[in-house]
């Protein structure tokens, strides 16, 4: 991805909740570096985990993939 805004919104909501690659990835069934090669824009997330990363952080898939700022 060359803009990246997925991987950033992750890190960024990972953070503010205070919480690892580690746990985020356990309680979204993924690896750490599954969730580390999002972050960093290695790789794209499928649909179904943008579905369930914005369950997870409570926001939109908008926000998520950059199209809504809340």
């Amino acid at each position: 991805m060359k803009n990246n805004v997925i991987g950033n919104r992750i890190k960024e909501l990972r953070s503010e909740m205070n919480i690892s690659q580690k746990t985020l990835g356990e309680k979204l069934g993924y690896c750490n570096q599954t969730v580390s090669f999002w972050e960093s824009g290695q790789r794209e997330p499928s649909l179904d985990a943008v579905v369930q990363l914005a369950a997870f952080f409570k926001t939109s898939t908008d926000y998520l993939l950059g199209f809504s700022d809340y």
